[in-house]
């Protein structure tokens, strides 16, 4: 069709094994892809920063850590975008040591932030203007009113409420503005929940005082989700329906996996990203790869152990 089409994959952190040996898979073996697609950013947080939102991340990353993964992604020219949308934040959050210092490594003029709080927003805008801002769907901008006078701010791309993925009205009037609008494809969530924004300020909540000791009671909870689970929802958007958005301008697609199982995430990398007659073939190179690098990991563990006797 002519334009590329961008994919921003979840968990640089959680999932930095398999998204950084699907990013080289991409390159290895092009065939074995859709040509025209490309990995766009890949989003999450480093576990424990108060200023994350969507999924709490609890936890703590060393500096070295947090180098490494930046050098890691930005390497392969793939930007990074903190989630910075813990609804929350206020003044006295944005000077926490560890996100500014996260934030300093990042300022690479590479990477991207999600934001959502007013507060946080005006302090990213002012401390570190090379970042690219997007409006994040933690925002749950479902009036098409306000979904407008959203597109006119400055902001580098809005994702797209799921709930507005087949809406037709608000399609058409975002065709001029396609480019800049991210469609979340396999939201698993249900269409039209009550409890998404309390369920966000719960996060938020949890993100600042580091506890989980409570669940929330969400109307979608179940033992182990899987990506069959979100083939079932309204909102989803196959793969053979993803070309009518690209012919309507739309070239900014965003998988699920925050806080899900890998299993999951796998499988809708394969399913979007790869040949059907080839998927086969990418699955047992990512688990040959995630072996050995599990693998390697594990003997350099245990002779740092030894070398501590």
């Amino acid at each position: 069709m002519g334009d590329l089409v961008y994919w921003h994959l979840p968990g640089f952190s959680v999932f930095r094994d398999l998204n950084t040996t699907l990013i080289d898979l991409m390159k290895e073996y092009p065939n074995s892809f859709y040509e025209d697609y490309r990995v766009g950013s890949v989003y999450g947080t480093f576990p424990g920063a108060i200023w994350n939102g969507g999924r709490t991340a609890l936890g703590f990353c060393p500096k070295g850590e947090i180098e490494r993964t930046i050098k890691l992604y930005n390497g392969k020219h793939v930007p990074m975008r903190f989630t910075w949308t813990n609804p929350l934040i206020e003044e006295c959050h944005v000077q926490d040591t560890y996100c500014n210092l996260i934030m300093h490594l990042a300022d690479t003029g590479d990477n991207q932030v999600l934001v959502n709080s007013p507060v946080l927003e005006k302090y990213l805008r002012e401390n570190y203007p090379d970042f690219k801002m997007i409006s994040s769907t933690t925002k749950r901008i479902t009036d098409p009113a306000v979904l407008g006078e959203e597109m006119k701010k400055d902001y580098f791309m809005v994702v797209l409420d799921y709930d507005l993925n087949r809406n037709e009205e608000v399609l058409k009037s975002l065709e001029p503005m396609a480019s800049r609008v991210e469609i979340l494809v396999d939201e698993i969530c249900f269409p039209g929940c009550p409890k998404r924004v309390e369920h966000y300020l719960d996060e938020g909540k949890r993100q600042l005082e580091y506890d989980v000791a409570a669940p929330f009671p969400c109307p979608n909870k179940q033992e182990r989700k899987s990506f069959e689970d979100c083939k079932k929802r309204p909102a989803f958007i196959s793969k053979e329906e993803l070309q009518e958005y690209r012919a309507r301008g739309f070239q900014n697609f965003k998988l699920v996996g925050r806080g899900l199982p890998q299993s999951l995430v796998m499988d809708s990398y394969l399913y979007y990203l790869v040949k059907e007659e080839e998927q086969e073939f990418i699955k047992n190179q990512i688990g040959k790869r995630l072996t050995a690098l599990a693998e390697e990991r594990a003997r350099r563990r245990a002779q740092a152990m030894g070398g501590r006797k």
